[in-house]
């Protein structure tokens, strides 16, 4: 197993940086399984191949969207070729995504049951509600996607107060007092200058980058970068270069490159270095190695972009994200941003730092200046759940549950490398990939849980490297032990069905729930 300590990739920055371990395990993936892999996707195909000649022959019936006969000469709408991996592969096992759910997505959801007379090409309800489904898929880390409570109290108010449209962008006529108020909590909770927030999550990234870096300039991207930072950083029209996921010896020869040749063909020096990471990477569970980024960053002089979209409130002693969770400056990172999707259990994303950056994006930001506002329920729930997380609400609610995901956390994970499960990602990330290999294994997983009542989210190719699917559980602080205990036995005994207990390197079970002394001690706001 590959565990990774705080000085492997980077040996000349002292391990002073860290404050406590940093340890994540990337188990190689056993050879026969890669090879039955690899023979699972011929096979499909091959049958996807043989399946397409029926269809060309009207033997087999096609359901997918396809050209008219009269427009045969046209230039082609749908690319028949381009879609084989989603009429053969991924309409077989489809029943598992798109799920509808008919409930709050807290620690247990009721799920509508539909079915499908047609290999998945079509679906219909059957009227049956599954209800109680202990829900390990949603990013609900701190358990505040919720209809009772003090968050949805104070959003209903608000909501007879303001109503629910703006009907405005902020520039206009829709910049209300609430969001005045939201972001100078934001700027206030992750210490630094000033923030602003958007109203979608995907466009504070896609939106922003092109607003930061244009022509002449470097963006520096993880190789496992969100989709949103990928697209942010094409829009640009800077120039990309990729270095290895998490890996600081391929960073900091892209940084000496950079430094040493200048631009392309004319040499000149950049006009600026961006690098982009996330906090918690969200297909691997991965925690990005911050305190020898910013070392690097500072040495090289580039500027950082910091996306805690999974990490903002699910990491740290304070839940302030993974600066907090490193014990570090909020100053030396350029540009922080993050969503309120997940934690806070609302929508939007925000983008903080320095005041100057925030008044520049004022007015140069496609999401600032041409966007809705964000409703005012949703203003509404991330303030209230924010002051809880940083207990101005005169609780400890918010600190209890950010030290109950950490301790969930670290007793999940611990149980399934018990059980002989391949687990990908750092000990401390509520993200938890469990490697499922076989296209066939896939479907199986989903569908297998769901039958226990146990709803979860299973990932394939494209979204993860071909032989390396997955299923990916989202920790939350609203799970009990009792539900935790529930799912991890599920787990087991589907695992034993599915022989999906790969882990050549088992380790010996604990007689009781561990107590971490690592976990997050009290700390006085």
């Amino acid at each position: 197993m590959k565990h990774r300590s705080e000085t492997s990739n980077f040996d000349h920055i002292n391990s002073h940086l860290y404050s406590r371990p940093f340890i994540e395990s990337f188990e190689e993936t056993p050879m026969l399984v890669a090879v039955l892999t690899y023979m699972g996707y011929g096979i499909l195909t091959i049958f996807g191949y043989l399946r397409d000649f029926l269809r060309h022959w009207k033997i087999e019936r096609c359901h997918i969207a396809r050209e008219k006969e009269e427009q045969k000469d046209f230039v082609p709408l749908y690319q028949d070729f381009e879609n084989f991996y989603t009429r053969n592969l991924y309409m077989r096992i489809r029943d598992n995504w798109n799920r509808p759910i008919c409930s709050v997505p807290g620690a247990k959801m009721d799920l509508m049951e539909r079915a499908s007379h047609d290999y998945n090409w079509t679906f219909e309800y059957t009227g049956r509600v599954v209800q109680d489904v202990i829900n390990l898929g949603s990013y609900n880390y701190l358990g505040f996607a919720e209809n009772t409570g003090p968050c949805a109290d104070s959003a209903a108010e608000v909501t007879m107060k303001y109503g629910v449209g703006i009907a405005s962008t902020r520039q206009e006529i829709g910049n209300l007092d609430r969001h005045e108020e939201m972001e100078k909590l934001v700027a206030k909770f992750l210490g630094v200058e000033s923030a602003m927030a958007f109203g979608m999550g995907f466009a504070t990234n896609s939106m922003n980058i092109p607003a930061l870096a244009g022509k002449g300039c470097l963006i520096l991207s993880d190789e496992l970068n969100h989709a949103s930072l990928v697209l942010g950083a094409r829009l640009s029209g800077s120039t990309i270069r990729v270095f290895k996921h998490n890996n600081m010896q391929s960073l900091e020869k892209l940084l000496k490159e950079a430094i040493v040749h200048g631009q392309p063909r004319t040499h000149r020096p950049w006009k600026k270095i961006l690098i982009v990471v996330e906090g918690i990477y969200s297909m691997e569970g991965s925690i990005v190695r911050l305190p020898e980024v910013i070392a690097l960053k500072k040495r090289y002089r580039a500027y950082l972009y910091l996306d805690e979209a999974h990490s903002i409130g699910a990491l740290g002693p304070r839940g302030r994200g993974v600066v907090d969770y490193f014990g570090l400056d909020p100053c030396d990172v350029d540009v922080m941003m993050g969503t309120f999707t997940k934690s806070f259990g609302a929508a939007g994303g925000y983008i903080a730092g320095k005041r100057e950056l925030i008044e520049y994006l004022r007015s140069h930001s496609h999401s600032a200046v041409y966007a809705t506002s964000m409703s005012p329920p949703v203003v509404e729930q991330i303030i209230t759940s924010m002051k809880c997380i940083m207990g101005e609400d005169g609780t400890t609610i918010g600190c209890d549950r950010v030290r109950q995901l950490a301790e969930n956390t670290v007793y999940f994970r611990k149980r399934l490398r018990e059980m002989g499960f391949i687990i990908y990602g750092n000990n401390d990330s509520p993200v938890v990939p469990m490697m499922l290999y076989m296209p066939a294994k896939i479907g199986a997983f989903g569908r297998e849980m769901l039958k226990r009542n146990i709803g979860v989210v299973v990932v394939g190719f494209p979204a993860t490297p071909i032989i390396e699917s997955r299923a990916r559980f989202c920790i939350s602080a609203a799970h009990t032990n009792d539900m935790l205990d529930r799912a991890l036995s599920v787990i087991s005994e589907v695992g034993d069905l599915l022989q999906l207990k790969y882990s050549r390197h088992r380790i010996q079970p604990s007689l009781a729930r561990p107590v971490d002394d690592n976990v997050y001690e009290d700390i006085d706001d």
